[in-house]
């Protein structure tokens, strides 16, 4: 099984200097990151909308057999709350994401922890996710007027789509949340917060899609060599079940991450 291990975003101020050499230009950021690393997370498609021209850009910046991971928009998750999200929906796939060809990997969609599990809801939102790209050029026709001229609609080939949830109340320790995960294929994120949110490893899908945020604080701490271990444990045992692993690290604020993912594919073997 195919094992992923980066980082959830690339522009980080203290990251220059530091684990980018000192005077690299900030567009040459990704191209640099994505030679270290074989799979990121695009952040900047969380917080708006991005064009097809950045995605088009994103592709060529990286090398053959490079991977992203896209986050869905927050005005679905965050704003919307899964309310009347169809238009929201086609607009995300028809943003640029086919601009990624066979570089584009899972859909994280990451939820607050003001949302609590709604049944009805994830359902519905569960339902309208497309599992592969020709399903996702259909929905994305069906974009909002307001996206026009700022669509990428040329689907190169047929494949497969994949989607991650995150969750952070804990109201999802349910077992109607799990079954509507595994119906859909869809991956529940195994999140470490450093306790801050709920933690769950429940397999829900093909494939296991893990974020670590921090080891013991937020955003902040690095892994040490046992925690590493754990981790290595843990990846194995899920890739022997027979599922690819996704695995992004979001300790980003004291340049830990891109670190900590090397040692964690060092300590794998890959």
């Amino acid at each position: 099984m195919a094992i992923f291990i980066g980082i959830s975003g690339w522009r980080y101020v203290p990251w220059r200097g530091v684990f980018y050499p000192r005077g690299l230009a900030q567009a040459r950021e990704l191209d640099y990151a994505s030679r270290q690393l074989p799979t990121i997370e695009i952040n900047g498609s969380f917080y708006s909308l991005q064009r097809p021209e950045s995605y088009a850009a994103w592709y060529a910046a990286t090398p053959p057999g490079f991977l992203f991971a896209v986050k869905g928009n927050r005005f679905i998750t965050h704003m919307l709350k899964l309310k009347d999200i169809e238009g929201p929906l086609a607009n995300v796939l028809a943003s640029g994401i086919f601009e990624l060809r066979e570089k584009l990997g899972p859909i994280l969609w990451q939820f607050p922890e003001m949302v609590k599990f709604d049944h009805e809801r994830f359902a519905h939102f569960l339902s309208l996710l497309p599992q592969d790209t020709e399903a996702a050029l259909a929905r994305a026709l069906e974009y909002q007027p307001r996206m026009e001229g700022k669509v990428s609609l040329a689907m190169d080939a047929k494949r497969p789509m994949r989607h991650a949830v995150e969750v952070r109340h804990e109201s999802f320790r349910d077992e109607r949340f799990i079954a509507l995960l595994r119906k859909y294929n869809v991956a529940l994120v195994v999140a470490d917060t450093a306790g801050k949110w709920p933690y769950m490893e429940d397999v829900t899908a093909d494939f296991m899609y893990l974020r670590l945020h921090g080891d013991e604080e937020l955003y902040a701490s690095g892994y040490g060599d046992a925690a590493i271990e754990r981790w290595v444990g843990k990846i194995r045992a899920w890739s022997a079940g027979g599922r690819d692993v996704y695995c992004y690290f979001d300790n980003d604020i004291k340049v830990h991450a891109p670190y900590d993912a090397k040692r964690l594919i060092a300590a794998l073997g890959l």
